[in-house]
């Protein structure tokens, strides 16, 4: 079973369509038609801001994880993995928002198992962090490490839902008139 296999596994996963469901009603009562859930969706920018958030934690941790194979960075990279998880409060804020229009039930499981192998990887820097501040640098370093793979699955996830399952698209603005996107997305499938 090769990568793209596996993602497509997670779209059947329907234990999680209950929960999913209600986490998704509760947050749409709670935002549905303010100007935070505009905000927090992206209709300022003509696009979700989620994906440009996700930037910042991924980026510290990594950095974090590289900074660990050099002598005399302890400092640095606790401190980093501490931006990491102060930028994941607002990502995650931002991708339950995205979450909670997902309308497509295999979109939704998708989402949902892309957000527990996200919190996974939060835990773990979490974790990580606490260990670093007792001063348990190999401890952090290995959470650290745990961390990253949860959210490599959880990124690898989240792409997949964007890329191969269009969730979010087009969601502030229409295709070019120009391109007729049924016939690309139809001329796509046969190509494959």
């Amino acid at each position: 079973m090769n990568l793209h296999e596996l993602l497509r596994a997670v779209e059947s996963f329907d234990a999680v369509d209950r929960p999913a469901e209600r986490i998704a009603q509760r947050i749409r009562r709670v935002l549905d038609g303010s100007v935070v859930d505009d905000l927090l969706r992206g209709s300022w920018l003509g696009h979700p801001v989620h994906p440009l958030l996700v930037t910042v934690p991924i980026g510290s941790w990594v950095s974090a994880a590289a900074l660990d194979a050099l002598p005399g960075q302890r400092t640095a990279s606790r401190r980093l993995v501490a931006l990491g998880l102060g930028a994941a409060v607002p990502t995650i804020v931002t991708g339950y928002t995205d979450f909670s229009t997902l309308e497509d039930a295999s979109q939704r499981r998708v989402g949902a198992v892309h957000a527990v192998s996200n919190a996974i990887g939060v835990i773990c820097m979490a974790t990580s962090y606490r260990a670093r501040r007792a001063r348990h640098d190999r401890a952090g370093t290995m959470w650290t490490l745990i961390g990253l793979g949860a959210v490599g699955v959880g990124g690898a996830l989240g792409g997949h839902l964007s890329y191969a399952q269009g969730g979010g698209v087009y969601r502030w603005q229409r295709p070019s008139e120009s391109v007729d996107l049924a016939a690309e997305l139809e001329d796509i499938g046969a190509k494959r």
